[in-house]
């Protein structure tokens, strides 16, 4: 996908297959729009009257316009203008764009960049448009014996229309957008991949090709041996009950240093090791012994969504070249049933030398996921963000809007929340309180695996709490948001773009 910017002071004479003006409710037009509206004698105007309100989530395409050089108009709704937000411009962007899609054009130009929009700049609406569009593009048919060719989207280019004066802000925020975009779009595809196919060594040989890609990520790949050497019991238990080998994935990204500035305070207890980002890497969750029911079973293909997120992540600051210092780590396997498997009772030894009772073997993300956080111990991190598809108790509370977000570090938790609401991919801070470590209290071991059905996204937290002393952490619980059930069933790419604002944001 080609991202461009242009700049001209006759918005009517512009060549393009599709010219994208924004039109609020109570017939107000934006400054394109009334352009356009002026330049052929009133067309604009006369149909808001007839049959466009210019309600939110609406499209009109007008054709051949006299005087006017794009071959269609296509007039997006916006909504009241006094509640225009950040939101309603990327859903407009991605409206859009879906008409393009649909109406098989391979070049395409919007104007609703050069809307002004509360809290936002040029560069963030430039971006928000990049990432949309490339949404909206995105298509999977990796799996199908016949892909036809003329269902995958003809759309290659796309071009703001932006003052002279913005052209270096917008450019920046297209080449954000483009690489947020491809991150996006490889953690989607490895989401929505069978689980015999995206197993735990093709997750490793991914991270490995993004190593070749890019020079600035150092990659290794750690199979069973050389994770058995780590002592890491706990997450080798759950990879007992398949036949498919564990990798525990390392991705060492180094950007430029990033120039010294006055530290704010978002950052002022940072120390100066890596960012390290941990994903549970369940390529599929049978639930174990502990079998989930078969009803949308299939589904549990999407457990590896928060590796897929790290995966994601790391190409999008890798692709845009971000200052500073990230490490990915990705604990991966299969949560399966054979006679080696986890049983309801079994006491397994986790890398921290803590002992862990495993009463439900379906409670299988913490396992991996707490011995992956001991591991990052090593980097010395400035601060840890574990992502992970962890409960289904997060999805009772939070359904598929906003991501659970767990910290005791306020600074951390409203940077990440800051980055949510900038991205449009918001998260909901969740409580944390030292009250709920009581429910995984075991009489066999230093702790059980879960903490019963009160609560179970915070006792999930409080688990891997106990393995994140040694920094700043946070944990995203993202059941309710790595991907859609139902007819519009696939992976969301969620939350990569909160991770990569976060990055950016603290680059």
């Amino acid at each position: 996908m080609e991202f461009c910017t242009h700049t001209s002071v006759s918005i009517h004479q512009v060549k393009t297959a599709a010219l994208s003006v924004g039109i609020f409710t109570d017939g107000v037009l934006s400054p394109a729009a009334d352009v356009i509206d002026r330049a052929s004698g009133g067309a604009i105007r006369a149909v808001l009257k007839a049959e466009f309100l210019g309600k939110a989530n609406t499209t009109l395409v007008l054709r051949s316009l006299t005087g006017v050089a794009a071959a269609r108009v296509v007039l997006v709704g916006l909504g009241k203008q006094a509640e225009y937000s950040a939101r309603v411009h990327a859903k407009a962007e991605q409206l859009f764009a879906s008409v393009c899609v649909q109406a098989r054009l391979a070049e395409a130009t919007s104007t609703l960049v050069s809307i002004a929009c509360p809290d936002t700049t040029v560069t963030d609406r430039a971006r928000s448009a990049a990432s949309s569009v490339s949404d909206a593009v995105y298509y999977y048919d990796a799996t199908f014996g016949k892909p036809d060719p003329d269902a995958r989207p003809k759309l290659k280019k796309f071009t703001i229309l932006i003052d002279r004066a913005d052209l270096a802000a917008a450019g920046l925020g297209l080449k954000q957008g483009e690489a947020l975009g491809e991150g996006m779009s490889l953690a989607r595809t490895l989401g929505n991949m069978p689980g015999n196919l995206c197993t735990p060594a093709y997750l490793g040989e991914t991270a490995k090709k993004l190593g070749r890609q890019f020079k600035t990520i150092k990659v290794s790949v750690l199979e069973r041996k050389q994770i058995e050497a780590l002592g890491m019991g706990s997450f080798l238990s759950v990879a007992k009950g398949s036949d498919e080998s564990p990798r525990f994935i390392v991705m060492h990204y180094k950007g430029k240093t990033a120039p010294s500035k006055t530290a704010t305070k978002t950052t002022a207890k940072a120390a100066t090791g890596p960012i390290v980002l941990v994903g549970k890497g369940i390529t599929f969750d049978s639930g174990g012994v502990s079998i989930k029911p078969a009803a949308t079973m299939d589904e549990m293909k999407f457990d590896m969504c928060g590796a897929a997120s790290v995966l994601g992540t790391l190409h999008a600051i890798a692709q845009l070249e971000i200052p500073g210092e990230v490490v990915g780590l990705i604990p991966t396997c299969e949560n399966l049933i054979n006679g080696s498997a986890n049983k309801p009772g079994d006491v397994v030894t986790s890398m921290s030398g803590q002992t862990i009772e495993i009463l439900n073997t379906d409670a299988e993300g913490r396992l991996i996921l707490c011995d992956a956080l001991t591991y990052a111990e090593r980097f010395k991190p400035s601060m840890v963000v574990d992502i992970a598809t962890l409960t289904g108790a997060c999805v009772v509370a939070l359904g598929g809007v906003n991501s659970g977000l767990f910290s005791k570090d306020d600074a951390l938790a409203e940077a990440l929340l800051k980055a949510g609401k900038q991205a449009g991919d918001p998260a909901w801070r969740m409580p944390l309180d030292d009250a709920y470590q009581e429910q995984l209290k075991s009489n066999f071991a230093d702790m059980a695996n879960i903490g019963g059905p009160p609560a179970g996204a915070v006792t999930a937290a409080c688990f891997l709490s106990r393995y994140a002393k040694a920094y700043r952490w946070a944990h995203l619980d993202i059941a309710g948001t790595a991907w859609k059930g139902g007819a519009a069933k696939g992976s969301t790419g969620r939350p990569v773009p909160l991770l990569f604002q976060f990055l950016l944001n603290q680059a």
